[in-house]
């Protein structure tokens, strides 16, 4: 059965655009449009499509207020467009925290290396999304952080090279309510590993904004390692992406740079564009973050690439997850990982936006555990000994 989509743009070049494209694939069916957000809202309600295609910037009703009414009255899957601006990033990530589940750049042309990989992607994204059934997806509750005056962070060098913060500040935070499978009290029965951890790397793609704010805002501020996230993310909306969780969460987060010295309870961001590796052995531990123009590596960052890396640096000393996301990135970095020794974990599929990336982990035998999106914050505090 074909993905039914309704179209929301006020351009009626971008609409006719858009649906040309999806009527390419014989999977898709255009069964309206809308021109401002107000059309779309009333559109939802009478077609019941599958998915919905939705401009930012619109007359009437904006994208953003469009997307909280339609998922207050009838909940759709919502494919955000959106420009690759700050204020674009800003906007797009107002939507998904609003329920949209995914986003793309505007202009076809920042989408993909050429137009027909942007035709596939399209598509692709639009078939995923609608196949899920909204019921199972996890939106993350209004978080609020209020972070005192203080000092800048003083820091230490633990004997593993890596730099140890000074905590005598503190920070608060509202943990995320969610509708997710699992149960706190399905965790609290999982015992820890008594494994000893250096890092913690996170891959993710479609759905990942949400899971990663839903896991970060959760976790406690002594919080004892490192965090690396690798979410495929274009390069505009990084820097506001890791802004944002910084603001929400107890623990520091940040866009990764050059030079990075790893620190405990500090979370980096991949750079959208650009690959993050590890360097050093025995000694200080940094980040290497770098263009890639490689042809042979389709994402920009990398969970093969990162967790790659995490291995040859850290060896079994990995704590890996791979959350919800199109494709199979990670996979590969996962099996060298499990290799030397490090643990995998994978998000389940009732609550993945997209069951490809943690699908393609636990087909291949690599995850140990494959946990709902609520329980993995508790599952790392449990099992890195800080809750």
């Amino acid at each position: 059965m074909a993905v039914k989509v309704l179209v929301v743009d006020d351009s009626s070049f971008f609409r006719r655009r858009v649906s040309e494209i999806l009527e390419q694939d014989s999977n898709i069916q255009v069964i309206g449009f809308a021109v401002n957000g107000r059309e779309a809202v009333d559109k939802a309600r009478e077609l019941r499509p599958d998915v919905i295609t939705m401009d930012v910037e619109m007359p009437v009703l904006d994208g953003i207020s469009a997307v909280k009414e339609i998922m207050a009255a009838t909940p759709t899957p919502i494919l955000m467009f959106s420009s690759l601006t700050r204020d674009g990033a800003t906007a797009t990530l107002d939507a998904l925290d609003a329920g949209a589940l995914d986003f793309l750049p505007k202009k076809f042309e920042d989408i993909a290396r050429n137009n027909e990989d942007a035709i596939a992607l399209l598509q692709n994204k639009v078939k995923e999304i609608g196949r899920r059934r909204l019921s199972r997806f996890t939106r993350p509750a209004p978080v609020t952080r209020t972070t005192p005056t203080s000092a800048p962070t003083r820091s230490t060098t633990t004997s593993s090279g890596i730099v140890q913060p000074d905590r005598s500040f503190s920070r608060t935070a509202t943990a995320p309510a969610s509708s997710s499978a699992g149960s706190s009290s399905s965790v609290s029965s999982m015992r820890a590993s008594g494994k000893k951890y250096q890092l913690v790397a996170i891959g993710t793609s479609t759905g990942g904004p949400v899971a990663l704010q839903t896991i970060l805002t959760q976790l406690p501020a002594n919080f004892p390692h490192p965090i690396l996230l690798i979410q495929h993310m274009p390069a505009a909306f990084t820097p506001a992406f890791a802004a944002r969780l910084n603001g929400l969460c107890k623990i520091n987060v940040k866009e990764a740079q050059n030079g990075d010295r790893l620190v405990p309870g500090t979370a980096y961001l991949a750079p959208g564009g650009q690959q993050m590796l590890i360097e050093g052995r025995g000694g200080s531990r940094t980040l290497r973050v770098f263009e890639d123009d490689s042809p042979r590596i389709t994402y920009k960052p990398s969970v093969d690439v990162t967790f790659a890396s995490a291995a040859k640096t850290f060896a079994g000393d990995v704590l890996a997850v791979v959350l919800t996301g199109m494709g199979a990135d990670g996979r590969d970095g996962a099996r060298m990982l499990k290799q030397v020794g490090a643990t995998i974990w994978a998000q389940d599929e009732k609550t993945s936006v997209v069951y490809g990336m943690p699908q393609a982990v636990a087909n291949a035998g690599l995850a140990s555990e494959s946990l709902a999106l609520n329980d993995v914050a508790a599952r790392l505090t449990r099992e890195t000994g800080c809750g």
